[in-house]
């Protein structure tokens, strides 16, 4: 007997156990990511052929201790190479694992690979050749810690790859994963089956195969095996013979029904070409639909629904998931009373949505992502129809309902005077409860959600489910398409770094404020363009411009220029140190057709513009960040330390009826009125006047002044 070792995903280790237990092996043992057992030749040939969950079956060769790549050498040296394959074979060396000193895994393969050659021209044989491309044999090496194994890898490639998928849909499955997910489910022959989010059909088709009796490996054209100097060529013949007329055979003997659900339908008709190429097309309905609108088939009671539905490695893609999760629960409850639901996630939080209670889970490693399989016993127990409805659907159970109320409340008083005041855009809520600790803005029929980093004392654990549920409860409140929630991750900054690219998608639209059209970007930037805190003092602004010279500096994307220019300004001068957002500022001037040499657009650090500039003004907006230590900015930038150093330079820019509208965002700013007054300039807090009444709890951090020169 020979000693293997079946390479699997942890987590399927007692499974696959199981699985080489009924196909023959001995002396089974479960490792990390494996199973070590012995078994004949005949048996060991019988398991690569029929194992469903194995990844890789290699024929340990040698054991032994690695401290540094000496002992690789003479560890890999001291197997007799010239008994196992002839030096006419390709081969090369995968090498697996890292120590203190085999850091790299293509160092350690090129040890291995010096090693065997080195034995062959040691014993005046020809040296065999690397090939990389179409080896006919792998050499397996696995590290762990100072632990090595050598040996054959008994297939020459993946055992995943059946031969019966050439294409497939987004983060498709490996057919080893999806096999297990099948052993997992509470599935057996006698039941049917259902994958509502089919994909490229991996589930079903390793369930059809199961039924019908399919060998997994039977389409492989080429094994490792084959090159080994000891192949029982006869006894593989008989094995795979065996497969071979039991794959003919199964598939007419299946009585099982197999139901495939799929959204788009290019992927469905792969989906239908790969269960063509594994042989059992016939046994999978694959149909096009959606599985939030999903309907039972006809007798498929106490069947078991199977499915992967996508789960995002990025919280960003949550808003139109917690939609899809939910409806397709609501689904299950209606329509499949009495079956069981298996669902494959990474995120629990996503599970959260079903509303349904696991009977049984299953953990598991998905490449890098920590999974779980869950089963659900489907019961009609607390199903409410909502009355009137002809086909029926649930009535939803009430998301954080504290969260929900205030929600539900700020949009009957904040809805109404938006509306009046003829607004598109404002703010719904301010992270009015300190559990729900976010910014809720409605963009025409548009949510952006903003959370706020939550204080380290929150674990992170409990700060997603807080997101996951005011996203939920977001939807389900206001009733907008998931896909129109915008998720933004806010970190308390400072400087300019809120104006960081997210990404390149370049969706914008037009929103219109107080009879100014401005553009807006909700997707790819943490901020929109577009300050709402800041409306009344832009439409105050546009009041005071007519017919006077105007000046914004910190300009950002330039909304409170086109305010000054649309109310009648002479000229209009926009300084920011961005490019990007000068580019904005010029668009929304368009927008507004406001174009003309009398509308000058400058990149600069304000700072540096301020005192080198000679032209004066009638009328200058300021609205500084809080603080910046930009690297394209000479110095740092504080508001309550250096607002008198802007204040110096305005002055000399202010002419003698000017006015200076100053605003800025630091909770508990104080004016220096005292140096203030030796400048010869006067104050008046504003900051009342101009906060809208969507921003109402942000009294402390906002802002505003009117600076002119002192009377007399």
């Amino acid at each position: 007997m020979n000693q293997y070792l079946a390479i699997t995903s942890r987590g399927l280790e007692n499974l696959l156990a199981q699985e080489l237990e009924q196909l023959g092996a001995q002396s089974i043992k479960v490792v990390h990511a494996g199973v070590r057992f012995k078994a004949e030749k005949a048996e060991a040939y019988r398991c690569c052929l029929w194992t469903r969950l194995a990844s890789r079956i290699i024929l340990v060769l040698s054991e032994f201790d690695v401290r540094d790549d000496m002992d690789l050498y003479l560890g890999a040296t001291a197997v007799n190479w010239m008994e196992q394959f002839s030096h006419t074979t390709r081969f090369v060396v995968d090498f697996n694992g890292t120590n203190r000193e085999i850091r790299n895994s293509q160092y350690g393969a090129m040890k291995v690979k010096d090693a065997i050659v080195d034995r062959f021209t040691k014993a005046d044989l020809p040296r065999p050749n690397i090939d990389r491309e179409r080896p006919d044999l792998r050499v397996h090496m696995r590290l762990s810690g100072e632990k090595g194994v050598l040996g054959l890898d008994m297939a020459g490639s993946g055992l995943h790859q059946r031969g019966y998928r050439s294409e497939a849909g987004k983060a498709p499955l490996r057919e080893t994963h999806a096999a297990a997910l099948v052993l997992k489910s509470g599935w057996t022959v006698d039941k049917p089956l259902l994958d509502p989010m089919c994909g490229s059909g991996t589930l079903l088709i390793e369930a059809a195969m199961i039924a019908a009796g399919i060998a997994p490996g039977l389409k492989r054209k080429r094994w490792g095996f084959e090159s080994f100097k000891d192949f029982d060529k006869e006894a593989w013949m008989e094995i795979h013979a065996e497969a071979t007329v039991k794959a003919r055979r199964g598939p007419a003997t299946v009585t099982t029904k197999f139901f495939g659900i799929e959204k788009d339908q290019r992927v469905l008709s792969i989906a239908r070409d790969n269960a063509g190429r594994a042989g059992v097309k016939d046994l999978i309905d694959f149909q096009h639909g959606d599985a939030t609108q999903l309907v039972c088939p006809e007798g498929f009671s106490e069947g078991v629904i199977l499915c992967n539905p996508p789960y995002g490695e990025r919280l960003g893609t949550t808003p139109e998931l917690i939609s899809l999760y939910t409806l397709f629960g609501n689904r299950l409850k209606l329509a499949f009373a009495g079956c069981t639901a298996a669902i494959y996630s990474s995120s629990n939080e996503l599970l959260s949505c079903l509303r349904m209670r696991a009977d049984k889970q299953f953990k598991l490693r998905n490449g890098a992502l920590d999974c779980v399989l869950k089963t659900y016993l489907i019961t009609a127990g607390g199903v409410k129809h909502v009355e009137g409805e002809a086909e029926g659907r649930l009535e939803e159970t009430e998301v954080a309902p504290d969260f929900a109320n205030r929600l539900k409340k700020n949009i009957g008083k904040l809805g109404k005077w938006a509306k009046k005041e003829g607004l598109d855009c404002f703010r719904l809520y301010d992270a009015d409860l300190p559990n729900y600790n976010a910014a809720i803005d409605q963009y025409q029929d548009y949510i952006v959600i903003q959370e706020y980093a939550a204080p380290k004392t929150v674990p992170e654990e409990m700060a997603r489910r807080r997101l996951m549920d005011i996203m939920r409860a977001t939807i389900q409140v206001t009733g907008v398409d998931s896909s129109k929630v915008v998720l933004k991750v806010r970190e308390r900054q400072k400087g300019k770094s809120q104006y960081q690219k997210l990404s390149s998608a370049e969706r914008h639209m037009v929103v219109n404020e107080y009879g100014v059209d401005l553009k807006v970007n909700l997707f790819d930037y943490l901020d929109t363009g577009l300050f709402l805190d800041h409306r009344i003092t832009r439409r105050m602004l546009g009041e005071m411009s007519a017919g006077k010279d105007f000046l914004n500096l910190f300009a950002y994307t330039g909304s409170a220029t086109c305010h000054a220019a649309v109310g009648g300004a002479k000229s209009t001068t926009t300084v920011d140190m961005s490019n990007t957002y000068l580019r904005w500022a010029q668009e929304n001037m368009e927008l507004n057709g406001q174009i003309g040499r009398q509308h000058q657009f400058i990149q600069a650090d304000c700072l540096q513009w301020l005192q080198q500039v000679d032209e004066t003004f009638d009328l200058i907006f300021i609205d500084p960040p809080t603080f910046s230590n930009s690297k394209r900015m000479t110095q740092s930038f504080d508001i309550q330390r250096d607002h008198i150093m802007l204040m110096e330079n305005l002055k000399r820019m202010l002419r003698p009826n000017g006015q200076i509208v100053f605003s800025n965002n630091k909770r508990l700013f104080k004016m220096d009125f005292e140096k203030l007054e030796e400048l010869g300039l006067q104050a008046k807090n504003i900051s009342d006047k101009t906060l809208p009444l969507d921003f109402g709890r942000n009294k402390h951090i906002h802002n505003c002044w009117i600076v002119t020169h002192k009377e007399g």
